[in-house]
C-alpha cells in the first residue's frame, strides 16, 4: 500500500516529485509555491492572491484567452489557489496532452507579465469575491476570527487583502513582490498520474534549468501575542453564528496525527463526532458545527464553527464546552479509541484516493518537511496513541482558559 514517491533536485533548487499511478488515465501536476498571505508586508495584503488570478491574464507567450482555452479545449482543467503559506498552480489532463499541460504551468507560474488592463479587470472580480464572502456570515466569520487566533500578525489577515490595498495594487508590486520573495529552492513542481518519472523529467527538467537560481532573504516571524478574547458583534443576521478556539500545535509537532484524530472525535466530517450528536442530534440547535484542526510551519490553530437560534446560542455555547471538558477530563474508552482509529484511518485513506489532492501534499510537504510521510507511517502513529497521550494532549489544545470567542449576533 505504501505509495512510493521519486524526488529530483535541480542546480537551481526546485524539485520535482513523482509518483506513478499506472491505472489512471489522467495526470495532474503542479507548482507549489512556498509563499502566503502570511509573506505579505505592511500594505501588502491580498498581493499573493491577486497575482494567483493575474498568472492566467497572460504571458509573454500567450493572452488570457489562450490560457483558459488550452486545456479547457482538450478537457483538462486549470486551476490555483492561495493559502496563508502557500501558492499553488495546477492541472489535470489525460495522459497525452500532459506536455501541453507541463509547458502551460512553466509559463503562467514564471512568466506572467501582469499586464495593467488585465489588473484593472480583475482587481473587479476580486472586490466581487470579498463581497461574496461578505454576504456569507459563515466565511465571514472563519476570517474574522483568524484575526483573534493570530492578533496583529499576518497569519490572521483575510487572504483576499482590504478592498483599500486590493485597489492599489499595480503592475510594479507585484513584479517586486516575485523579486522579493521568490526563491528556487521553495519551489516544488508535483507530479501524480499515469506517466513515468523519466518521461516527466525529459519535459520539465529542460524548462526548469533555464530558470537563474534565486534565493530570498524574506523571513517568517511567529506568532506570540496571543491572548484569550470574547466578543459579540451585531450584524445584518438571521441567526447567531459563532466561533470558538485557540492557538495550537504545528506541522513540526510529532502529535499532530494524534490532535487531527482527537479534532475527529470532537467535531470532525462525520456525523457520529461528538459535537454533532450533541448539538444536532440530541438537541436539534444547529444545522452543521464544524471543528478543524489547521497546521502551519511554525504553529497552528482549533476552531469550532457553528450556527443557531439567537435564543439558544448561549445554551449551544454551554454544550460545546461540555464537550471539551468531557473529552479534557475523560479518557476515551478502548473500544471507543478503537472506533476512533479506525475512523480516522478510513478517512485518510479515502483522501489518498484523489489525486489531485494527493498531488498537492506532496508538494507541500516535501516543502515543510523536505519529505513526505508515508500513510503506513502515519496509520502507525495513530494506531499506537494511547488513551492517556491523546488526554494530556486534550488537556493542553482544549485548555477553556485559553480560549477565544466571536459571535455574530442579528442587528
Amino acid at each position: 500500500m505504501g505509495m512510493v514517491y521519486q524526488v529530483k533536485e535541480l542546480s537551481n533548487g526546485i524539485r520535482i516529485i513523482h509518483q506513478l499511478i499506472p491505472h489512471t488515465r489522467m495526470v495532474h501536476s503542479g507548482f507549489v509555491l512556498d509563499i502566503g498571505s502570511r509573506d505579505e508586508g505592511e500594505g501588502q495584503e491580498g498581493l499573493a492572491h491577486f497575482w494567483e488570478h493575474m498568472a492566467f491574464k497572460g504571458t509573454h507567450k500567450r493572452k488570457a484567452f489562450h490560457i483558459i482555452n488550452r486545456l479547457e479545449a482538450v478537457g483538462g482543467e486549470l486551476n490555483a489557489y492561495t493559502t496563508k503559506e502557500k501558492i499553488c498552480f495546477y492541472a489535470s489532463v489525460l495522459k497525452q496532452h500532459w506536455g501541453k499541460a507541463s509547458e502551460l504551468l512553466y509559463d503562467i507560474t514564471f512568466d506572467s507579465i501582469f499586464p495593467p488592463k488585465q489588473i484593472e479587470k480583475e482587481r473587479q472580480v476580486i472586490l466581487e469575491e470579498m463581497a461574496m464572502y461578505r454576504d456569507s456570515p459563515d466565511d465571514c466569520l472563519q476570517d474574522e476570527f483568524d484575526e483573534f487566533l493570530f492578533p496583529g500578525h499576518s497569519l490572521g489577515k483575510n487572504i483576499l487583502g482590504t478592498e483599500e490595498t486590493v485597489n492599489h495594487f499595480s503592475q510594479k508590486d507585484f513584479l517586486r513582490f516575485l523579486h522579493e520573495r521568490l526563491d528556487t529552492s521553495r519551489i516544488v513542481f508535483s507530479v501524480v498520474g499515469n506517466i513515468s518519472f523519466d518521461k516527466v523529467l525529459k519535459k520539465i527538467v529542460p524548462l526548469l534549468e533555464e530558470i537563474p537560481t534565486k534565493t530570498s532573504s524574506h523571513q517568517r516571524f511567529a506568532a506570540n501575542s496571543y491572548v484569550p478574547k470574547d466578543t459579540v458583534v451585531y450584524k445584518e443576521v438571521t441567526q447567531a453564528h459563532c466561533a470558538l478556539g485557540k492557538q495550537a500545535i504545528s506541522i513540526h509537532d510529532q502529535r499532530r496525527f494524534k490532535l487531527y484524530l482527537l479534532n475527529n472525535v470532537l467535531g470532525g466530517p462525520s456525523m457520529n463526532s461528538r459535537l454533532n450528536l450533541a448539538l444536532r442530534e440530541k438537541h436539534g440547535m444547529v444545522y452543521s458545527i464544524e471543528s478543524v484542526y489547521q497546521a502551519f510551519t511554525d504553529t497552528g490553530f482549533i476552531g469550532i464553527y457553528y450556527g443557531t437560534e439567537e435564543k439558544a446560542a448561549s445554551k449551544a455555547r454551554r454544550i460545546v464546552l461540555r464537550e471539551l471538558k468531557r473529552i479534557r477530563e475523560k479518557k476515551l474508552g478502548t473500544l471507543q479509541l478503537h472506533m476512533a482509529k479506525e475512523q480516522a484511518i478510513g478517512q485518510m485513506a479515502m483522501a489518498e484516493e484523489n489525486y489531485v489532492g494527493l498531488m498537492l501534499v506532496y508538494g507541500k510537504n516535501l516543502l515543510d518537511k523536505g519529505y513526505v510521510d508515508p500513510l503506513e507511517t502515519i496509520f502507525q502513529t495513530i494506531r499506537s496513541a494511547t488513551a492517556d497521550e491523546l488526554q494530556d494532549l486534550a488537556m493542553e489544545v482544549y485548555d477553556e482558559s485559553q480560549l477565544s470567542f466571536l459571535t455574530y449576533l442579528p442587528k
